[in-house]
């Protein structure tokens, strides 16, 4: 199989896996998250030699994907800020999604968000979710425990206690 169509097999799999890690840990602003996901499967494109390589060729995508759209937010700060993910409309993939979960994960800090994303939704081991974020695998576990834990607290201080 040629490169350019082992790249489109792959990207037929993996682009609404990378979009919904890129929804749910930005806020579901759905046009931002399709501009940072196609900008990152651009950069696998031009890399799918050692991407195609990797153990993760997802898990990378989804972090060079929520990088640019870190870079995104970012640059236009200055005019607005990410809608709260409860105002927002809600995406296809998610119609039948929990908006006070959505909403509760929107408010954690960054990096246990993303944490949760890749371990949770993209079902990367802690080992894994580690070498994606460039953390030692302890800290990957201690960011994954406070997300949760943080995430529980989030929905019991709006009444929910089933998390």
């Amino acid at each position: 199989m040629d490169r350019q169509a082992a790249f489109d097999d792959w990207f037929a799999e993996a682009y609404p896996r990378v979009l919904a890690a890129v929804l749910l840990s930005t806020g579901g602003d759905r046009g931002s998250a399709e501009d940072a996901t196609v900008e990152a499967f651009v950069v696998a494109l031009d890399r799918w030699s050692d991407v195609s390589a990797m153990s993760s060729p997802i898990g990378w995508t989804i972090q060079v994907a929520l990088n640019k759209s870190r870079r995104r937010w970012k640059r236009s700060r200055r005019g607005h800020a990410l809608e709260s993910l409860g105002a927002a409309t809600t995406p296809e993939p998610f119609a039948e999604v929990d908006l006070d979960l959505i909403a509760a994960i929107e408010r954690l800090p960054r990096r246990q968000r993303d944490a949760l994303v890749l371990r949770y939704v993209e079902g990367l081991t802690q080992g894994e979710v580690a070498r994606e974020l460039g953390i030692a695998p302890g800290t990957a576990a201690a960011t994954i425990h406070h997300a949760k834990r943080n995430l529980a607290k989030e929905m019991k201080a709006i009444g929910r206690n089933d998390y």
